[in-house]
C-alpha cells in the first residue's frame, strides 16, 4: 500500500467517507483559518505518513477536513519548506491526497515579501504568475511522459478572476503580482531583490512555488495568495525576521478570512 493509500484510510476513518472540494494550505500565520472551519475531522499530521513534519512557528501541521458555508475543504494548517531538510517534494504526499480525495481545485497562501511600494505589510496580493529562483523541481526523479508539466497558465485565470470578484464584493484591497522563490532560510540580500525586480518579480517568498507544481502534476487547477509581512530587503530600515513576518501577517489576518470564506461559499468547479 501506497502512502497516498494509508493516508486516505486514515482520513476515510476519521472523516467517515468525506470528500473535499477544495484542498488548502495555509502559510505562516495563517492557522487559524483552520479553527473556523466547520470541521468534520482534525487528523495530526503525524497520523499521516509522507506528510511534512511542519517545524517553523505559525505551523500547526494538523489536516482540518470540513464545511465553509456549504463548501467542502480539506485544510492543511501548516507546510514543510525546502530549506528544512533540502527536499523540494516534501509536500508531495499531501498534495497528490488531495488529489486522490477529491479534491477539485487547491488554493495556496503563504507569507511574502513585497518588492513594490504600494503593497506594504499587512496588504494582500494575488498571484499571476511565478519565477523559481532556486533551480530545483519537485518532480526531480518523477517517471513517465506526465512530469513534463506545462506551467503556462499555473495561476488558473478563472480562480483568480472568483477571487478577484470576492475582493471587490467584500471591499478588500487585493494587489497582484508575480512571485519569486528563493530557497532560504536566509533572507535575500538587497541586490538580489534589484535583480528579482528587473527579471519582473513583485513578490519574493520560500514556499508555494513546489506545491503549484505538484498541483499541476496531478492537474490540480489553483490560486494562490500571499500576505504581505515586510518589505523586501534594502527597501525598509527595518531588520528583516522571522518574528516580524508572525506579527505583519496577524494584520492581513481578517481581510484574508474574509476574501477566503466569501471565495469558497461561491466556489464553482473550475473549468
Amino acid at each position: 500500500m501506497s502512502q497516498v493509500d494509508t493516508c486516505l484510510a486514515v482520513i476515510d476513518q476519521a472523516a467517515n467517507g468525506f470528500v473535499p472540494q477544495i484542498g488548502m494550505v495555509l502559510g505562516s500565520g495563517l492557522g487559524p483559518f483552520a479553527d473556523r472551519v466547520e470541521a468534520v475531522a482534525s487528523i495530526g499530521f503525524d497520523d499521516l505518513p509522507g506528510f511534512p513534519q511542519a517545524g517553523v512557528g505559525g505551523h500547526a501541521g494538523r489536516l482540518v477536513l470540513g464545511h465553509v458555508g456549504g463548501t467542502r475543504v480539506a485544510v492543511l494548517q501548516g507546510r514543510a519548506h525546502y530549506y528544512e531538510q533540502g527536499k523540494a517534494d516534501v509536500m508531495a504526499v499531501a498534495i497528490q491526497t488531495f488529489k486522490a480525495m477529491g479534491c477539485e481545485a487547491l488554493i495556496l497562501t503563504n507569507a511574502a515579501g513585497s518588492m513594490v511600494t504600494e503593497a506594504g505589510p499587512g496588504s494582500v496580493m494575488l498571484l499571476t504568475d511565478h519565477i523559481n529562483m532556486t533551480g530545483v523541481s519537485p518532480l526531480f526523479g518523477a517517471q513517465g511522459n506526465q512530469r513534463f508539466v506545462d506551467m503556462t497558465q499555473a495561476y488558473h485565470h478563472g480562480m483568480n478572476d472568483a477571487m478577484r470578484s470576492a475582493a471587490k464584493a467584500n471591499k478588500v484591497t487585493l494587489h497582484e503580482g508575480v512571485y519569486a522563490w528563493m530557497c532560504g532560510p536566509h533572507f535575500e540580500t538587497p541586490a538580489e531583490i534589484r535583480a528579482l525586480k528587473i527579471l519582473g518579480a513583485q513578490a519574493v517568498g520560500m514556499s508555494t512555488v513546489p506545491e503549484v507544481i505538484l498541483a499541476r502534476h496531478q492537474g490540480l487547477p489553483l490560486c494562490a495568495l500571499s500576505i504581505v509581512t515586510n518589505y523586501a530587503a534594502g527597501m525598509s530600515p527595518t531588520p528583516l525576521s522571522h518574528e516580524q513576518t508572525m506579527e505583519y501577517a496577524k494584520m492581513a489576518t481578517d481581510a484574508v478570512e474574509r476574501l477566503l470564506h466569501a471565495f469558497i461559499k461561491a466556489f464553482e468547479t473550475p473549468t
